[in-house]
């Protein structure tokens, strides 16, 4: 059975996950998961970079991407439909550890710290949430940002023109003395948060406000 059935659609606001089966030995493990949230607009071989590296690294079971139905901060004018941004990242995904959700829209939540008090209450998994330094930057201008610390440990992945300004600002500065030596970063899901790392990283080239300036949008499942 997969860890997320969606045999119906169900009452908004309830968490609707179905845990994987396991072997008997294996029942009281937790599942180490990295969640990857964002507008996927359009999934992007960078995001697939980033997560095929937190996966290796981190020593994660599983990352979830969580599309979210719209980015407070983005405007929706520019916003491609969540449908047709759900069906661009499964084909670009294709790894069977890396899976594309729409867990936002199902639980009705707007807000990253709103998702991550209702999935840190699932049993049997242990989460790390993944961002970029672009992200870390921007962290104050998150709804209540030092909540988010306290509830899952967080991994920044480097991007070179962000991480410099990112490592000296407000966020980083909070939270400082939670910071995790990189070499240990395979030890950060363990860990009880508040707890992050900054990780160095190979970069790419991709950039979805690249693609969508390029009207370079992947065409969906039909044609369009």
């Amino acid at each position: 059975m997969s860890a997320l059935s969606r045999p119906r659609r169900p009452p908004r606001g309830r968490l609707w996950i179905a845990l994987p089966e396991r072997e008997p030995e294996a029942a009281t493990a937790h599942r180490r998961i990295g969640l990857l949230g964002g507008s996927f607009n359009p999934a992007h071989e960078g995001h697939l970079h980033v997560s095929i590296q937190a996966l290796r690294r981190l020593r994660l079971d599983e990352i979830w991407w969580l599309v979210s139905p719209q980015n407070p901060l983005k405007p929706p004018a520019e916003m491609a439909p969540l449908e047709r941004r759900m069906e661009t990242a499964r084909r670009l995904v294709r790894h069977p550890r890396i899976r594309v959700l729409d867990l936002e829209a199902r639980l009705g939540t707007r807000y990253t710290v709103e998702t991550l008090e209702r999935l840190v209450r699932l049993p049997g998994h242990r989460f790390v949430w993944l961002i970029g330094a672009d992200n870390l930057a921007q962290f104050p201008g998150w709804r209540r940002w030092r909540r988010i610390f306290q509830l899952v440990p967080i991994a920044v992945f480097e991007r070179r023109s962000y991480s410099y300004g990112a490592l000296a600002g407000q966020a980083a500065h909070c939270f400082a003395g939670a910071r995790l030596a990189e070499e240990r970063a395979c030890e950060l899901v363990d860990l009880t948060p508040p707890r992050w790392v900054f990780m160095r990283l190979r970069p790419h080239p991709a950039s979805a406000t690249a693609i969508r300036r390029a009207g370079a949008w992947p065409q969906d499942a039909h044609g369009e």
